[in-house]
Parts: structure tokens; C-alpha cells; sequence
């Protein structure tokens, strides 16, 4: 058997299940299958019966519009995938999804689409590797010693992302990345000459990656020129590395060269006349004895070296004790009960949460040694480093010290929210990274991903509204929350003060969902009441006696404007119950009882205060409340002359709540 065979068993399937789903891309998978296929029958490093374990390669398609490709490559490489699966390509409850799905297909590393998402999340996971290594390894113990590999074509380079993730990886001489780009010159809209015409050796060389080339339309199918190539990469230490392989897109179909099989099936006629290109006489989503028996033993090789491995474990474990403890328990995500850390609970002086969420993550730092994380160059502002003791080096993460805890991820806000999502999905740590709340906009993207992945990454954004104040409305954010509120599995916690602070952080690390932190640069008050209870979201923070008059509704900074309303309403004999809504997402979990318990369904009378867009309150206020929001855009002054201007003062709180009872 010879390797066209194998590599032509990738393009007939790829291009029948999308023809049969009459859906898909049969582009990329026809052109690079080649690349592929050297990869994964000569290098990549993996057990198909151990689909996780710690130290196999890590392979991205970033080009996810691609996805049949890597569909028949877990197919012919054995993990499970099966011909009914490949056949309900793009269906309903498929294993086969229409973009690669981390947590739905075994094999698939992360959710990739979005162009340039997963070249970030590469080396994200490169990053991972780095620390780990630096961290566990020890002479003639390499625990940690993997690969992680990518592929992207032109439209994953287009992406602002890439540039920004590229970047910090040249600058952090990530060795062990190495990133294949399907060069074939076309996008959806036709030749990239239209858009795309920069030297793109010139701009990684430029960026501190090694640069190889690799001609595939000269030379189709030449597996050799590939291996070599990939033998240059993996020597080069000190540089990521990127394959530069000339392709055609559709190569050995009628529409070879086309923007035509970009994002289309080939047609009946068109795979019929490929077929006999090829040669390929098996059945529809048949594959030759010969073609698996071949794949079955790049299966068969990661088995030993998954055995290798566990042997060299074992007498690492025997010195290493200690270690060999540690890196389990990092592996297998262990935490220890930080609701029963009392250090994280004690506050007395007015604090802005971002330097009570600093007090909290240095504490819950010391005693959660995986985690790791930054800021996007506004780590003074966002209070987020980890601040050396006399007992801890936390360290900067560089090429000289991988080990470093604190991530430098500089100006680049889109390409840090998904390379912590790629140290999150790597396995090992538990990742953060934070920026300006009005920053987040530019993280989007990946903060979805992280959501939809079900990774629970920390964001961390602070200075979250006008309190922002001279740096004006460019900088105070307005409609940021509830655009995180929509993201379906986003939890999105305002603290009022630091024990509030503290249970999101527990929350954040305890929980499967992203999280996202958002702060105050102003001072707030701290409350006897608040604590554990902010885990469930929303609680009474402030009661009255028998039932209220009016609820008080906030959440963050505006849970003092309620407390001293409250105050004020009492003297008048109006009774208001004060309730902290930290995190709306979490309040909603909760059962119908304990919702009940905290804003009873009877009392009518509401009053909202946030600081942000009013739509994530009116459910909250029903048909008689007020709601005292954003609904322009900020100014730029002194904060206490904003919050007085756009009303939010306790005397326009207190008139809002009569409003709402004379309803």
C-alpha cells in the first residue's frame, strides 16, 4: 500500500459526506489532505484508545469550515468515529457537526470556525505545555513533552487575531508550535489577490518564527518533502514554526483551483469524475482493508509510547513523590474548599472590588498552584498579578522562565481570551486573563467560545461603568453587561464588596462555565451581611421588618445607593428590603422557592439601580417597578459628578421608589 491511498481515502470522504449532507467545504480537505496525512501517520503523537492522555500532540484545524477533514482522519485513525457518523455529516445529533465541537466529537481539541480562533487557542495550549514542563520535568523525567500542531489557510491570516497571537508566541519563542498554512489562494469570494497580497514569510520571519515552504502544487502528494519539513520544525527550539504548503484548493476535482468548492459540494458529476481521477473504485464511504490496516498503526505506535510513558511516570513518581502528587492533582483539575478559607472573608476598610478581587486572587493564589494568568497590559490597573511572598516566586512567564505564574499577554485583548482558552482546554491549569470591562467588546468572540466549550476561564474586567469618569465614554461601559448576560453559560458577577468578591471567585474556580469578574476602580463599602450567599446570585442583604413595602434591587456599586435609600425610606415609614443581585445567571438557577423567598412575587413596588444598560432589570421590576440605568452613552468628568448627573444618587433612588408605590 502507498500513501496515496491513505491520502485519497481522506479527500473520497470528505467530499461524499458533504456531498451527501449536500452542505459543507470540500475545499481545504481535498487540497490538504497531504499535510494531514504526514502528521498523523509519521509525527502526531496519540493513543485513539487513551483519547486524553496528558502528554499526547495537540492538533487544532483552525480553518473549521474545514471540519470533514479532521472527521476522516479520527475515522481512519480509530477513535471511534464510525461510517453512519461520517455519512449524517451535518445532521441533527451527528457526531459530525458542520465545525469541529470541543466536548462532542472525541479527538477534537477545541471548537473551531471562527477564523484565527484556533491558532490562538494553539498557542495557548503551546504556552500549557511550556509551563508544565518547566514546572514538572526534571533530568530524564520529561512528563510533559508535546507538540502542538495547526492548521489554517488564508482566511485564519486575514484575522486581526492571528497577527496578535502570532506575535506573542514569536515573542515567547514558543518552540514546540508549529503552525501549517494551507496556502491556496482563495476565499470564499475568489483569488486572494483581491485582498490579501502581503508576504506572509516576510511577516513571520519578522515576528520571530521560523519559516519553512513546502510546495504541493509542484510536487502534489509528496509526503517526503512534508516529513522533511516538519523534521526542520521540530529541531528549531527557540522559534514557533510555520509550514508555508503551496496548494491547490479541490486538488483532483473539475473545480481544482475555484472559489467554486470553497463552501459547496462538488456535485454528483463532479465527485463521480474525482473518483476516477483518483483511481478510487471502493463504494460510497467505503475505505480499502489495506488503508486501515496502515492508519492502525500509527494507533499502535502512540500505544507504546502512552505505555513508555507510564512507565517513566511510575519512577518518577518513586523520586518524585511530591511532584508526581501535584501534577495529577493539577491534570485531574483538583481544588481545594475555599469556602471554608476564612482569610478570603475578613474586610473592614472601603475597597474598589478590583483591589479586593487582587486581595482574593493572591490569597486563593498561594493555595491553588495551577493557577495562571495576566493581563493585557493594564495589569497595574486591573490589580490582576500575583505578587511575590516570602514564601512564593510567582514569576513572569518568558522565554527565560516558563514556570513565571503572571502572563504578559500585552496589547492584543482578542488573541488573550482565546489563548487562555487554549491553556484552559490543554489541561493542567486553571487560566484568567483581564482587561477593561469596555475591552471585553474585543474579547467577544472568544468569551463566547469559551462559554459554548463549557471551559470555566476567568475574565476579569474592571473599571465596569462610569465611574470611569475622566477618562470619558470611550472608556465607561454601558451595554457591556448585558451583552455578557446574553451569552448562554457566560456567569457574570458585579460584587458589591469583597466578600461578595470573594464567593465569585469561588464560584469562577468551582464551577464548568466561564466567568466573567466585573469590578469597580471606586471605592465601595463592606456589608456585615454579604458573604456565601452571593454564590446563589441574588440574596437579601438588608431586610426590613415583615414584609416590605418596596424591593431595592442592585448589583456592584449601586448596592450602596439601595442600602443608604433604605435608610432614608425608613423614615418615612416606607419598609424596603434591600437584595444583591451579584450574578443574575446563578439567582436563576436557584429553585422557585428560594427566588420567592428573595423577591416575593406580592411586593410590586421595585426599584433597579445598574449602572449599565437597563434591559437585563425589567423582568426584575415587573409591570409597576423603576429602573434607574444607563441609557446614553457617558461623559467625561469627575466620577461623582457622572453618578450624580445620570442620576444614580440616593435621593433619585428614594423618589423612584415612591413612584413606583404610587402605582
Amino acid at each position: 500500500m502507498n500513501n496515496n491511498s491513505t491520502i485519497n481515502a481522506i479527500r473520497i470522504l470528505s467530499a461524499e459526506a458533504i456531498q451527501k449532507a449536500n452542505s459543507g467545504h470540500p475545499g481545504l480537505p481535498l487540497g490538504s489532505a497531504p499535510i494531514a496525512y504526514a502528521l498523523w501517520q509519521n509525527y502526531l503523537k496519540f493513543n485513539n484508545a487513551d483519547p486524553k492522555w496528558d502528554d499526547r500532540d495537540r492538533f487544532i484545524l483552525s480553518a473549521g469550515h474545514g471540519s470533514m477533514l479532521d472527521y476522516s482522519l479520527l475515522y481512519l485513525y480509530g477513535f471511534g468515529l464510525t461510517k453512519e457518523d461520517l455519512m449524517n455529516f451535518r445532521q441533527l445529533g451527528s457526531k459530525t457537526p458542520g465545525h469541529p465541537e470541543y466536548g462532542h466529537t472525541v479527538g477534537i481539541e477545541t471548537t473551531t470556525g471562527p477564523l484565527g480562533q484556533g491558532i490562538a487557542n494553539a498557542v495557548g495550549m503551546a504556552v500549557a505545555e511550556a509551563h508544565l514542563a518547566a514546572k514538572f520535568n526534571r533530568d530524564g523525567f520529561p512528563v510533559v513533552d508535546h507538540y502542538t500542531y495547526a492548521l489554517c489557510g488564508d482566511g485564519c491570516l486575514e484575522e486581526g487575531i492571528s497577527y496578535e497571537a502570532c506575535s506573542f508566541a514569536g515573542t515567547h519563542e514558543l518552540g514546540k508550535l508549529i503552525l501549517f498554512y494551507d496556502d491556496n489562494d482563495i476565499t470564499i469570494e475568489g483569488n486572494t489577490d483581491i485582498t490579501f497580497k502581503e508576504d506572509v514569510a516576510k511577516r513571520f520571519e519578522a515576528q520571530n518564527w521560523q519559516v519553512l515552504h513546502v510546495d504541493l502544487v509542484k510536487s502534489p502528494d509528496d509526503v517526503a518533502l512534508i516529513n522533511a519539513a516538519i523534521e526542520k520544525a521540530k529541531a528549531e527550539t527557540k522559534k514557533p514554526s510555520i509550514i508555508i504548503c503551496k496548494t491547490k484548493i479541490g486538488y483532483g476535482t473539475p473545480l481544482e483551483g475555484s472559489h467554486k468548492c470553497h463552501g459547496s459540494p462538488l456535485g454528483v458529476e463532479n465527485l463521480q469524475k474525482t473518483k476516477e481521477n483518483f483511481k478510487w473504485t471502493s463504494e460510497a464511504f467505503e475505505v480499502p482493508a489495506d488503508v486501515l490496516k496502515h492508519t492502525a498503526e500509527a494507533g499502535k505506535r502512540g500505544a507504546k509510547k502512552e505505555e513508555e510513558w507510564k512507565a517513566m511516570f511510575a519512577k518518577y513518581e518513586k523520586k518524585y513523590p511530591e511532584l508526581a502528587k501535584a501534577y495529577k492533582a493539577a491534570m485531574k483539575g483538583e481544588l481545594p474548599d475555599l469556602t471554608k478559607a476564612e482569610e478570603l472573608f475578613q474586610w473592614e476598610k472601603p475597597m474598589a472590588t478590583r483591589q479586593t478581587s487582587s486581595v482574593v486572587l493572591n490569597k486563593i493564589a498561594a493555595k491553588v498552584p495551577e493557577l495562571i494568568g495576566g493581563s493585557a497590559d493594564l495589569a497595574p490597573s486591573n490589580l490582576s498579578d500575583m505578587k511575590n511572598t516570602d514564601t512564593i516566586t510567582y514569576g513572569d512567564f518568558t522565554p527565560e522562565n516558563f514556570a513565571g505564574r503572571n502572563m504578559h499577554f500585552g496589547i492584543r485583548e482578542h488573541a488573550m481570551a482565546a489563548i487562555t482558552n487554549g491553556m484552559q482546554l490543554h489541561g493542567g491549569l486553571r487560566a484568567y486573563c483581564s482587561t477593561f470591562f469596555i475591552f471585553s467588546d474585543y474579547c467577544k468572540h472568544a468569551m463566547r467560545l469559551s462559554a459554548l466549550m463549557n471551559i470555566p476561564v476567568v475574565y476579569i474586567l474592571t473599571h465596569d461603568s462610569i465611574g470611569v469618569g475622566e477618562d470619558g465614554p470611550t472608556h465607561e461601559p454601558v451595554e457591556q453587561l448585558i451583552a455578557l448576560r446574553s451569552i448562554p453559560n457566560m456567569k457574570v458577577y458585579r460584587p458589591a464588596d469583597g466578600k461578595e468578591t470573594a464567593a465569585a471567585w469561588i464560584s469562577a474556580l468551582n464551577g464548568t462555565a466561564p466567568t466573567a469578574l466585573v469590578l469597580t476602580r471606586q471605592n465601595l463599602p463592606q456589608y456585615e451581611n454579604s458573604g456565601l450567599n452571593a454564590l446563589k446570585g441574588g440574596y437579601i442583604l438588608k431586610d426590613c421588618a415583615g414584609t416590605p413595602d418596596i424591593l431595592l434591587i442592585a448589583s456592584g456599586s449601586e448596592v450602596e445607593l439601595c442600602v443608604k435609600a433604605q435608610e432614608e425610606l425608613a423614615k418615612e415609614n416606607i419598609k424596603a428590603r434591600v437584595v444583591s443581585m451579584p450574578c443574575i445567571e446563578e439567582f436563576e438557577k436557584q429553585s422557585a422557592q428560594y427566588k420567592e423567598s428573595v423577591i416575593p412575587s406580592a411586593v410590586k413596588a421595585r426599584v433597579c439601580v445598574e449602572a449599565g444598560s437597563p434591559y437585563s432589570w425589567y423582568k426584575y421590576a415587573g409591570d409597576k417597578g423603576e429602573i434607574v440605568a444607563m441609557s446614553t452613552f457617558g461623559a467625561s468628568g469627575p466620577a461623582a459628578e457622572l453618578f450624580k448627573l445620570f442620576g444614580f444618587t440616593v435621593e433619585n433612588v428614594v423618589a423612584k421608589a415612591k413612584l413606583s408605590l404610587k402605582k
